[in-house]
């Protein structure tokens, strides 16, 4: 049984976010995302008018009549939202947490969805599948995925399984969903092979690289990147505790010295251009949402960039 106040949680992102669809996004997600194409439809008799391009030939050769093949376009696509719930997400210090700013964005991306009436499918995930919604319609079936993504991504309901598998994910994405797909995963990406100490311009190599490539292939697959200001930052606090979410190791650091905070800086730029390089050598689109600043306009300034890419091709 879900409390009052996680009702008006649910009922209070189910506003913020109709307005979006509705006053924002308008438009812009029916033109950047298209169905499977064109599908044949039926053959029937040939009308004056009718391209002779599309005349079956062995129909009309069998009743001795002109007949053409009818096409339509098949608009209706499948969305899967992937939601990294792990506890790195758990993480915040503008005003809500990364987790939070996921299950608003899995909202908005719901509603949009079907308001355009494609079909939703749901995956939360840590270091193991922990919950799977099959693609459905239906504004009940939208308010389920909603509220799901609101009980996994609370903090105060995460369980034992702190770490990212996005590997294990995609790979269980890839074995339930044949048909092609597109797939939004919203998640920081901190799931790497290692764990290991590493020397500091280094990186452990992502663990998800091949499931991604697979995935990519197959479906139309859109990263969504999480960044809270202060993974890229470190404020002049003094000597500080810092903590590993998903492992538990901790160590103190000196913030009052130039040397630390620019060294951290530097590492977690480098981080985030490692990770976008992946994506780019995947053919991966992805949006970078920082949790201080408005997602909505990120997005939308992808749609823009998207259509464009379309209309140039």
């Amino acid at each position: 049984m879900l409390s009052s106040d996680f009702i008006k949680k649910i009922r209070r992102i189910q506003i913020t976010t109709a307005h979006l669809v509705t006053d924002v996004f308008a438009g812009q997600y029916h033109s950047v995302f298209k169905g499977r194409g064109i599908e044949f439809e039926e053959v029937r008799t040939y009308i004056p008018g009718d391209e002779i391009r599309s005349i079956d030939w062995n129909v009309t050769a069998r009743t001795g009549h002109p007949h053409v093949k009818k096409f339509t376009e098949e608009r209706e696509l499948t969305v899967l939202i992937l939601l990294d719930v792990s506890s790195s997400c758990g993480f915040g210090s503008s005003g809500q947490l990364k987790s939070q700013l996921a299950a608003e964005i899995c909202s908005l991306l719901a509603f949009s969805a079907i308001k355009n009436n494609d079909k939703v499918g749901f995956l939360a995930f840590s270091d193991r599948v922990e919950k799977f919604l099959p693609p459905r319609k239906g504004t009940r079936h939208v308010l389920r995925v909603v509220r799901e993504a609101l009980v996994q991504s609370a903090q105060e309901n995460s369980s034992s399984h702190k770490s990212t598998n996005l590997a294990d994910a995609l790979t269980y994405l890839l074995r339930v969903v044949k048909r092609s797909a597109v797939v939004f995963i919203i998640s920081d990406f901190y799931s790497l092979k290692s764990q290991d100490p590493l020397p500091q311009d280094t990186f452990p190599e992502f663990d998800f690289k091949r499931p991604l490539s697979v995935a990519g292939k197959k479906h139309d697959v859109i990263a969504m990147t999480l960044t809270d200001p202060r993974e890229l930052q470190l404020p002049e606090v003094g000597i500080i505790r810092m903590e590993d979410a998903e492992t538990g190791n901790s160590f103190f650091v000196d913030t009052t010295d130039a040397s630390v905070r620019e060294g951290f800086r530097r590492r977690a730029l480098a981080w985030q251009n490692n990770r976008k390089r992946l994506f780019r050598s995947l053919g991966i689109d992805f949006i970078d949402i920082r949790a201080d600043q408005p997602y909505w306009k990120a997005l939308i300034r992808f749609f823009q960039e998207r259509e464009r890419r379309m209309r140039s091709r």
